[in-house]
């Protein structure tokens, strides 16, 4: 079959372009490397920088006793009545303080939770339904209250996904979340608007190191 020579002028062209292929304009915008700038500071610091962009409140204890003072002036400057616990860690630090009990999330004016990871590069909490208090606790309560140590501490998401997959093996959590600061949407005329579908103020107190006893 006779090719036209219009048709053999593109197969030219086209063997051309194989054998000498153009290079890539960007050569830097591919490989392997991640996209995102390596860690240069301490992960308590680039969380809490991360962490307080998206409107969170952190708070950085030297200990147990340390958060338990602290948690115990929010407690009182804010004049809540009803703060909900259920998780046994966290009883030590909490224990003895006002309106803490675990018998009713609908109506509480907060609610304490302990994490799995805090993620330093996006400053999120990452939780799952393993957790005693559940899925609903972090996103119901109006005040949510996060409880962790600093080496729970992770640089980057896939880190605290390596570390869930290292405890749970094929057996992960059915839910497993990463919370940013209070929830907030931009959908009504680019508005920002804080606390519509989760809680509206969010806490984190880091604790640096255990205590033995209080």
């Amino acid at each position: 079959m006779k090719v036209s020579s219009s048709k053999e002028k593109i197969l030219k062209k086209i063997r051309e372009a194989l054998s000498n292929p153009v290079p890539l304009p960007f050569p830097k915008s591919e490989g392997k490397h991640s996209v995102f700038q390596p860690q240069n500071e301490e992960l308590e610091i680039m969380f809490a920088e991360e962490f307080s962009k998206l409107l969170g409140n952190f708070a950085f204890c030297v200990n147990e006793t340390d958060a338990k003072n602290q948690l115990l002036k929010l407690i009182a400057g804010k004049k809540w009545k009803q703060v909900f616990c259920v998780e046994n860690d966290l009883l030590p630090i909490v224990k003895g303080l006002p309106s803490i009990n675990a018998s009713s999330l609908a109506n509480c004016d907060a609610a304490i939770t302990s994490c799995h990871y805090l993620v330093a590069r996006t400053g999120a909490i990452v939780m799952s339904s393993a957790q005693k208090s559940g899925r609903t606790t972090s996103a119901y309560a109006p005040v949510h209250i996060c409880i962790a140590y600093v080496d729970q501490l992770v640089f980057d998401t896939r880190d605290a996904l390596k570390g869930l997959k290292q405890k749970y093996g094929n057996n992960l959590p059915s839910f497993i979340t990463f919370a940013a600061g209070p929830s907030r949407t931009a959908d009504i005329e680019k508005t920002l608007v804080v606390g519509v579908h989760g809680p509206k103020e969010v806490y984190v107190f880091l604790i640096d190191k255990p205590i033995v006893s209080f």
